[in-house]
């Protein structure tokens, strides 16, 4: 299967997909994957979550994590799936500890310096800045690179698709993504549309600060 590391050097995105009901996340997930999307992430409160992360193991050049990973039951559960990749909406030592117990690369949510620096000496592979948004954006990012420039951060939240160049000119090692790009497509939504939002984002995300 295909590492966040590889997904990212590719295309440095995050999907995250949550949904109230499972029965449109295969859709949702091949319809991301044949649009150019290489990394993806499955919030763990997503009915039938660990089934679709074991299905979407078999999607070529994809990789596929876990989101919203709460404890060390739920990183094992979805470790055990086929997940390559954690995800946590805070700094939870107890899910670090576990994905590097595991091999699997964690993604903390943080929100302040500190936050970020705890993350990342407790072993986190990336920090998941959240929400980014409300943080203050491109130029937060910025700023927080200044002192801290060996941390990758992966700003989430509040990110449109049209914003994504900003961010990563802000040296942003990728970002994820949610209802801007899946829109209602999980809910009985036009997966026409979140093709067509994907390729955007897609092309958007390609281009390099002096792309222009």
């Amino acid at each position: 299967m295909t590492t966040l590391d590889e997904a990212l050097a590719e295309l440095p995105v995050i999907a995250i997909i949550r949904a109230a009901e499972a029965r449109h996340l295969d859709a949702a997930l091949e319809t991301l994957a044949g649009s150019g999307l290489r990394a993806m992430e499955v919030t763990m409160p997503t009915p039938g979550a660990t089934e679709a992360i074991r299905r979407a193991t078999g999607l070529e050049g994809v990789a596929v994590g876990a989101g919203t990973v709460l404890d060390a039951a739920s990183a094992r559960k979805a470790v055990d799936a086929g997940a390559g990749f954690l995800i946590t909406p805070a700094v939870l030592p107890e899910v670090i500890a576990e994905g590097r117990r595991l091999g699997v690369p964690v993604l903390p949510g943080a929100f302040t310096p500190t936050e970020i620096v705890q993350a990342w000496s407790q072993g986190a592979a990336m920090v998941k800045v959240f929400p980014a948004g409300a943080a203050g954006g491109p130029g937060y990012i910025k700023d927080v690179r200044a002192p801290l420039p060996q941390i990758p951060l992966v700003p989430t939240g509040g990110i449109g698709i049209e914003d994504v160049p900003a961010y990563l000119a802000a040296g942003a090692r990728a970002v994820g993504m949610g209802s801007p790009l899946l829109g209602d497509a999980c809910a009985d939504g036009d997966m026409a549309a979140l093709a067509a939002r994907a390729r955007r984002l897609v092309d958007v995300a390609g281009r390099r600060p002096s792309d222009g």
